[in-house]
């Protein structure tokens, strides 16, 4: 089922007060939208889908008109999730930056969307709070949930890209959601974008707690959203969640899973489309029944959906859709 702003509100309302986080996974393909949706649906858990700027502008092709992308995607989404009863499924966009407001206008006023992210982060305080306001005033009269940020996560994710790391200071962070009136908070606390190992990222759970219980203490008890996500440990994604984050973003490790489980598969198919060596190429034919796209694209997506359900298994969200 696919879920309105208002029905993704109670998701992360549940979640923060239960202390179980949603994986939110950036997509673009068909085969991605399935298998992610199957995942949720298959551990009864409700999830959330994400769409980058590059994202819309890849889907629609060589016209690269990031509003025909966006409404494909949405349309894509919104079909796949409707055939499924046991997850919730919203769908969100991911780092907006300011010169992006129209194509969030878009997405909003044509009911594309649950959730939107604008990362004014690189202005300044100040117009970093200007921006995301507009935004949260245009998304809240269209029923849709907003995320911002402050601070800096290294790193590269799509068109962001980040050579420096800033942390987000806990005063900051209350003054920003206070002025704002976002609905989750994105903090810089130690993750990187892009290929990482948990095991080579210093968490910062001591910053992520003192954001969130200053939030708490001051009656504005916000959702906290984990970017570049992806390598991070069993153990350091579920101390995250006890400290307060709600939301956590996956994109490359979908990226991995789905190029691994594809050369696998060639790695054991080469012949059914490349001649073997020694064989005459005029004795050679190809395998239809192997070199069929709907043979080797569907590995990709096995491997996605077992990472899907393996990660809300991690998060606590499995069995606790709304829907349920």
């Amino acid at each position: 089922m696919f879920l309105s702003g208002d029905k993704l509100k109670a998701v992360f309302a549940r979640a923060k007060k239960e202390r179980f986080g949603i994986i939110a996974s950036n997509v673009v393909f068909d085969s991605v939208i399935r298998a992610t949706v199957q995942g949720y649906d298959a551990q009864r858990s409700d999830g959330l889908l994400q769409m980058s700027g590059g994202a819309c502008k890849f889907a629609a092709g060589g016209t690269a008109d990031i509003e025909a992308g966006a409404s494909l995607i949405s349309a894509m989404v919104k079909t796949i999730a409707a055939q499924y009863k046991q997850s919730g499924i919203g769908l969100h966009i991911d780092h907006a930056t300011p010169n992006y407001f129209e194509f969030i206008r878009f997405c909003v006023e044509n009911n594309l969307v649950s959730s939107v992210m604008i990362d004014a982060s690189k202005e300044d305080f100040e117009e970093n709070v200007r921006i995301t306001r507009e935004v949260v005033n245009l998304a809240h009269r269209h029923g849709v949930l907003v995320e911002g940020e402050i601070g800096y996560i290294k790193g590269t994710e799509d068109e962001i890209v980040s050579d420096t790391e800033l942390y987000t200071q806990p005063e900051e962070a209350l003054a920003f959601v206070q002025q704002t009136g976002v609905d989750l908070f994105a903090a810089s606390v130690g993750t990187n974008h892009g290929v990482t190992k948990g095991s080579k990222v210093h968490l910062r759970l001591d910053l992520i707690k003192q954001i969130d219980d200053l939030l708490i203490a001051n009656d504005v008890e916000t959702g906290i959203v984990l970017h570049g996500a992806s390598g991070l440990t069993v153990k350091q994604q579920r101390d995250a969640i006890v400290n307060g984050v709600v939301k956590i973003n996956k994109d490359t490790r979908y990226q991995i899973d789905i190029a691994a489980a594809v050369q696998a598969y060639w790695a054991d198919n080469a012949d059914a489309i490349v001649c073997p060596a020694g064989t005459d190429p005029e004795d050679y034919m190809p395998d239809k029944k192997r070199f069929d796209p709907r043979k080797w694209m569907v590995k990709g997506e096995q491997r996605i959906q077992a990472a899907v359900e393996s990660l809300v298994q991690t998060t606590g969200s499995a069995g606790r859709s709304i829907l349920l």
